[in-house]
């Protein structure tokens, strides 16, 4: 699944991205670390993985999206 990065905090490692619907989820430092990115700016497109639906969604692996 695609979606733009919305927040992003460097010190904790986590922050929101925005699906292409216009919903935001939030995605942890476990997350963020499990795709091995350093660094994620707003507005960068990525590529996430999610568990579970509606309100008990959450992000699972965030990375850059590549072609």
């Amino acid at each position: 699944m695609q979606a733009t990065a919305y927040t992003y905090d460097a010190e904790t490692r986590s922050g929101q991205v925005l699906l292409d619907d216009g919903t935001p989820v939030s995605f942890g430092t476990a997350a963020f670390d499990a795709g091995g990115l350093r660094l994620l700016r707003p507005g960068q497109r990525v590529r996430i993985e999610t568990e579970g639906e509606g309100e008990s969604r959450r992000i699972t692996l965030i990375t850059l999206q590549t072609l």
